[in-house]
């Protein structure tokens, strides 16, 4: 008995952290969110971190996993017009966290190793974005894309990404405004039936 009540202590203290190291990098910062800073705001020390994390990439890739868990925007999809909604949606929604749009960058980069503890979460967090959203943009028969739906996805996907880079240099990039701007010239508008 008194080990369930210690698991949960343990889920309940690693969630705690998850939660802090969240605020801290997206008010401070990737670069200036350290073991530290995160232990202190938790009341523990770095070696407690990582004794729930076991490194400091192992707990930046549990800290994007919760931030993917809270900012869950997918509207219910019904068409391309929910699509692209939900993904400027959640495009203008990163433009108010930049701390974790950097710590995201800047993982991405390290995870092309596939040692690294963040490769797996990439590779699942790609294909789970190209699926919904090739989902979202073939719903709508009457509109037809350029280009299949595949190649869609991996172009909208690789677009956002490389507009998130621009946008960490310059902050007056419109990362949300390109995106749609994009999605409507994949998917022009119909012609009406003569």
């Amino acid at each position: 008995m008194a080990r369930r009540g210690s698991y949960a202590k343990g889920v309940a203290r690693r969630e705690e952290i998850l939660e802090s190291a969240l605020d801290v990098i997206g008010r401070r910062g990737y670069q200036n969110a350290s073991l530290k800073q995160i232990a202190e705001v938790v009341g523990v020390t770095p070696a407690a971190l990582l004794h729930y994390f076991g490194s400091k990439e192992e707990l930046f890739t549990a800290v994007l996993r919760k931030r993917d868990e809270h900012d869950s925007l997918d509207p219910v999809v019904q068409g391309l017009d929910d699509a692209r909604a939900g993904l400027v949606q959640v495009i203008r929604h990163n433009t108010e966290v930049p701390g974790l749009v950097e710590l995201f960058s800047r993982l991405a980069v390290d995870a092309a190793d596939p040692a690294h503890p963040a490769h797996d979460y990439f590779l699942e967090r790609s294909a789970q974005l190209r699926e919904s959203v090739v989902e979202g943009f073939t719903r709508d028969p009457d509109r037809a894309g350029l280009l299949d739906a595949e190649t869609t996805a991996r172009v909208v996907q690789a677009v956002a990404d490389g507009l998130q880079l621009q946008w960490m240099i310059d902050p007056s990039v419109d990362m949300a405004g390109i995106v749609e701007k994009l999605i409507d010239a994949l998917f022009p508008p119909s012609s009406p039936a003569s």
